[in-house]
């Protein structure tokens, strides 16, 4: 039993802490992904209000104290197509500043990791380990003609926002979640989840922005740079009745440190906070069988300037004011159903709907974060191996989901009156994971 403890959980903890680290990609919910937990995944996200696996760290610490003691390691692969077009070029301009380009780097693995003890009929502790989100897009250069700034001459051989070689970004938010909940009264529990987060960044290819940037050497090509910060996550969970169950969840901004290699890109120099957000929830066992679960989760990504302002923003980029994406608050409902259909073998079934972030004001800089997504229908299972271990698995898919439009190239000194170019970010997904769980 020491064994079991100490190496494996080690051993699948490095697993988790190193797979993180890969280069990642969520853009679901916003950019956070639809569901954290391969079990939560399959339901549409669904999970305030359940206790069917270790991720309490992040769906809600509360959960610890009815999960169990058990030990989930688990990976997806998310599959995300990406494309950006501008179109209603004047005719003056002739082949310059047309567009139409996909993003290349379309599979992403992403690791979860989550461990759970429950040491009396009151307590329990557990660590989550999972990636909050991020942002990934890469566009080819040299397919792109734009006019010089300065001169009006014909610029050749860059990329669909007029910089140098590739266009993209890559951000990752890891997050390590230690939980401890405490069973207040016989049905009822709150927990708390202090969050150690890394975050990690990259831009290339902006320089086409470096006239608009308070710091221009600052904008992009400096490589990756990370930023650490340190956070909270709440939560309660009540069972009504035997078969009703309750729970909410909420976690407030995150203040990160700056990336100072991007100071002149992003908000209040550099900064790059993880938004507030929270969600309540509910659990209906509708038979012995099966289970119904529904949530509801805002993130407040408004409030985070350099995610929330906007993109037409007359002050510099980097500056406290300067322009960000545009992004509004994401609102979505998650409903999943769970389905016991022998003893051996589970099956669920979700959807997760949201609000859209990405309005067509903001659009040019989506073209980097195309977070355009709305819906995700779901659907997962589990087939116990033995009485102690388990195997799980889901499959999501995002429906194809456009927004269009006007350029902020239309506002550069020197465009004919009346200019209207357009442009359309666009995006699917796809995702397939597998989780195998210990209990114990």
């Amino acid at each position: 039993m020491r064994s079991f403890k100490s190496t494996p959980l080690r051993a699948a903890l490095a697993l988790a802490l190193g797979g993180a680290l890969l280069p990642a990609a969520h853009a679901t919910n916003g950019y956070f992904p639809h569901g954290f937990g391969i079990k939560a995944e399959g339901m549409g996200g669904a999970a305030i209000a359940t206790a069917n696996d270790a991720f309490a760290g992040v769906n809600n610490p509360a959960a610890a104290v009815f999960a169990g003691s058990r030990m989930e390691l688990g990976g997806s692969l998310f599959s995300p197509k990406r494309s950006m077009s501008r179109t209603n070029v004047p005719a003056a301009f002739g082949p310059a500043f047309s567009a139409n380009e996909n993003s290349d780097r379309n599979l992403f693995l992403i690791p979860e990791f989550g461990y759970n003890a429950v040491l009396s009929d009151k307590l329990a502790v557990g660590l989550t380990v999972y990636g909050n989100g991020g942002m990934n897009s890469t566009y080819p250069g040299g397919n792109t003609i734009c006019p010089n700034p300065t001169n009006g001459q014909p610029m050749m051989g860059l990329n669909p926002l007029c910089g140098q070689g590739k266009l993209g970004v890559d951000l990752m938010q890891l997050i390590v979640a230690p939980t401890v909940a405490y069973k207040f009264a016989p049905n009822h529990s709150v927990g708390v989840s202090p969050l150690f987060v890394l975050q990690r960044f990259e831009a290339y290819g902006t320089q086409g922005f470096s006239g608009q940037s308070a710091a221009p050497n600052a904008l992009g090509n400096n490589g990756k740079d990370s930023s650490t910060g340190v956070g909270v996550r709440l939560g309660y969970m009540g069972k009504l009745s035997d078969t009703v169950s309750v729970g909410a969840s909420y976690s407030p901004e995150i203040s990160m440190k700056r990336f100072d290699k991007y100071a002149g890109l992003f908000a209040e120099q550099g900064k790059f906070n993880i938004p507030a957000n929270y969600g309540v929830g509910a659990a209906f066992q509708v038979t012995p069988a099966v289970q119904l679960a529904v949530d509801y989760t805002r993130i407040n990504y408004s409030k985070v300037p350099s995610i929330g302002n906007s993109a037409m923003s007359m002050s510099p980029m980097g500056s406290d004011a300067g322009g960000g994406f545009g992004w509004s608050d994401v609102e979505t409902i998650k409903v999943g159903v769970q389905w016991q259909m022998n003893p051996k073998t589970t099956l669920r079934f979700g959807i997760n709907r949201g609000t859209n972030p990405v309005t067509g004001a903001n659009i040019t800089p989506n073209i980097l974060a195309p977070g355009v997504m709305k819906t995700h229908l779901t659907m997962g299972g589990t087939y116990n191996l033995s009485p102690k271990s388990e195997l799980s698995w889901m499959l999501a898919y995002a429906p194809k989901v456009s927004v269009t439009g006007g350029s902020l190239f239309n506002m550069q000194p020197g465009m004919p009156p009346g200019t209207n170019m357009q442009e359309t970010v666009s995006m699917k997904q796809t995702i397939i994971g597998v989780q195998y769980g210990w209990k114990f």
